[in-house]
């Protein structure tokens, strides 16, 4: 891990400090975002498991019915039937801001024909199966926009998860423990300085109070041979 290299000045140990907190700020907030997208992921990923399990069933169900019209009707049929739409749909999507990751919303709109004519075909020469099978499908058409909104969903909050999680992790193993190590090596420089200007300034005070004691009894030397 690179070193953070700054001049051991009292100025700079207040700009170290100052950062670290600030990382130590966002951390916070970065971590309680993270948890709050693993809960709604959480949440999305749930209702997106019932739906799936629900649109299975019911694809399942469509699929057995158009087996049954296929094996009870010609194909030629079957393809002249389906051949033509009766209506027609536009997908419109609308985009909602959740917890800074923009998310779509899927809706239908009908643009020809409306939702309650749903066979295109005479009802004499098909079968009921196939009549089944079409109105299962047009049941779950709205489950099936749904599931794709919410397996969307769920791919945009998991990569949203991946990039927070990166910044979590470079703020308290990467930029947080720069910064600690940076002020400790400052603190350690300045108090190494300060103990050398006391011990320099000891020394200048011995050094001073030795030439007043020299200059003292040069001019004066009966005193110490009195005191003695």
């Amino acid at each position: 891990m690179a070193e953070i290299r700054v001049n051991p000045t009292r100025m700079e140990l207040k700009k170290l400090q100052a950062r670290y907190q600030t990382a130590r700020r966002g951390h916070k907030l970065l971590k309680d975002k993270r948890d709050e997208l693993m809960r709604r992921f959480l949440d999305v990923v749930r209702r997106d498991k019932e739906l799936r399990l629900r649109v299975e069933a019911s694809l399942k169900r469509a699929y057995g019915s158009f087996a049954v019209a296929e094996a009870v009707s010609h194909p030629h049929m079957l393809r002249e039937a389906l051949m033509l739409p009766k209506g027609t749909s536009e997908l419109h999507v609308t985009y909602r801001n959740q917890m800074n990751v923009t998310v779509p919303d899927f809706v239908w709109r009908e643009t020809v024909a409306g939702k309650s004519d749903t066979y295109n075909y005479g009802l004499a020469f098909t079968s009921g199966e196939l009549d089944s099978a079409l109105s299962e499908l047009g049941a779950i058409r709205d489950d099936l926009l749904l599931l794709a909104q919410l397996e969307k969903e769920a791919q945009l909050l998991a990569e949203e998860i991946e990039r927070t999680r990166r910044r979590v992790n470079a703020l308290e193993h990467i930029m947080m423990p720069r910064y600690l190590t940076a002020i400790r090596t400052v603190k350690m420089k300045l108090d190494e300085n300060e103990r050398g200007n006391i011990t320099r300034l000891m020394k200048v005070k011995d050094m001073m109070l030795e030439t007043r004691y020299k200059e003292k009894h040069q001019f004066f030397p009966d005193e110490e041979e009195e005191s003695g």
